[in-house]
């Protein structure tokens, strides 16, 4: 009987500890913008990304 009492006052100390997570996550402004993120995906980017380096390139490139 006394593991549920544990497992009780465990599974709300870990449910508290997501509220206040979540209630942290609002008030700093997390979800004010759900959309923009999304569309990112659609725009172009402004620079291309570079080619990939040739074996012999990132071999110049690294310390030895």
């Amino acid at each position: 009987m006394a593991v549920i009492v544990i497992l009780i006052l465990a599974s709300l100390g870990l449910a508290l500890t997501f509220l206040m997570g979540f209630i942290w996550a609002v008030r700093s402004g997390q979800y004010e913008d759900p959309q923009t993120p999304a569309l990112r995906i659609l725009t172009d980017d402004t620079q291309p990304a570079p080619p990939p380096l040739s074996p012999r390139e990132f071999q110049k490139t690294t310390p030895a």
